[in-house]
């Protein structure tokens, strides 16, 4: 059994691979090549957390997997990760597991690059402006896969801590210094959605984090966050008047994500407001966008054959680099 940690998945694995694996997983499931039941969330209201269990399998890949990965905001302040994670791998063929990976990092980087595909195929190819809500966990891979898919000057952050989102960017423009892009803390919401072409949210807000009015013609949005029904980031402005909408799983979206359920359950849309599945523009079998000024939106709850197909590529290349630590059970 192949045991990778952080490390090891970072020397073999870069946001590029990340993406390139995001719109396989999406393409496979959108052709109903993998079998995903919607996930398991045991509420531990003890802790103010989540338990969530993400199984998968992907009968090409012959792989089966299972990804356990909890979301506890109070470990932030015991100096832990708040969403904690392993991703189990298991051999299709055998059902024995073959591979333990660092799940915490292995879902920052495919939640990232599920948004870094979503931008690549659904952005206008000239977005300058980016926007993002949000410093936590996922805040880094978001911004870097934005930056991966797209030639910004500008992307702009915002975060009710201020403190913290100036830290953040700090860091970031440290860290992704190799874009040349400049990375600066918004004044308020307005600030950071107003002019922005790409706009990523990925929060835990129970409330909307900016005004939908503000969003500027030809905007793409990348919606990570609300992924239980009372979570809501994005206004109900936003959902009703966005040219096209898309998501990682339509099934996984209507059941699991606020975004959605509040407004459905308001009487304000119905499922005819989504265009489809990203995976379903993927295979052509219908349109992205098509004019420059439409608002395009992407919404994803994360889906476990992402998990199971990125798992399955880091695992490929660590057996071909000889990355990792090797035990026996």
């Amino acid at each position: 059994m192949l045991i990778l940690n952080k490390n090891d998945i970072k020397k073999v694995f870069n946001m590029k691979d990340a993406i390139d694996a995001a719109k396989e997983a999406l393409l496979i499931f959108s052709r109903g090549k993998s079998v995903v039941p919607l996930r398991t969330n045991i509420d531990i209201p003890k802790y103010e957390g989540q338990s969530l269990f993400m199984p998968a399998y992907v009968e090409g890949l012959n792989s089966v997997g299972i990804k356990i990965v909890s979301v506890f905001p109070e470990n932030a302040k015991k100096g832990i990760p708040s969403v904690p994670a392993k991703m189990i791998l298991l051999d299709g063929k055998t059902g024995d597991v073959i591979c333990i990976m660092d799940g915490t990092f292995l879902t920052q980087l495919r939640t990232g690059a599920t948004s870094g595909a979503a931008t690549d195929i659904l952005a206008n190819k000239d977005s300058r402006q980016g926007a993002l809500f949000g410093t936590g966990g996922q805040a880094p891979s978001q911004l870097e896969a934005m930056l991966t898919v797209r030639n910004l000057d500008v992307v702009k952050v915002f975060a009710t801590n201020r403190e913290k989102t100036q830290g953040f960017v700090e860091k970031m423009n440290n860290e992704l210094k190799r874009f040349s892009t400049k990375i600066i803390a918004a004044e308020s919401a307005d600030d950071a959605v107003k002019d922005a072409d790409i706009i990523t949210t990925a929060t835990t807000s129970k409330n909307p984090v900016f005004n939908g009015k503000l969003i500027k013609k030809g905007a793409h949005i990348n919606a990570v966050g609300s992924y239980t029904p009372v979570m809501q980031e994005l206004d109900e402005y936003t959902i009703q008047n966005a040219d096209k909408i898309y998501m990682d799983s339509k099934d996984a979206v209507l059941s699991e994500s606020g975004d959605f359920i509040i407004p459905i359950e308001k009487g304000l849309i119905d499922d005819s407001r989504i265009n489809g599945e990203l995976g379903e523009v993927i295979s052509k079998k219908i349109e992205g966008r098509t004019f420059g000024d439409e608002i395009t939106l992407y919404k994803t709850v994360g889906i476990a054959v992402m998990d199971v197909v990125t798992a399955y590529k880091i695992y490929e290349k660590a057996l071909e680099t000889k990355t990792g630590t090797f035990i026996d059970l």
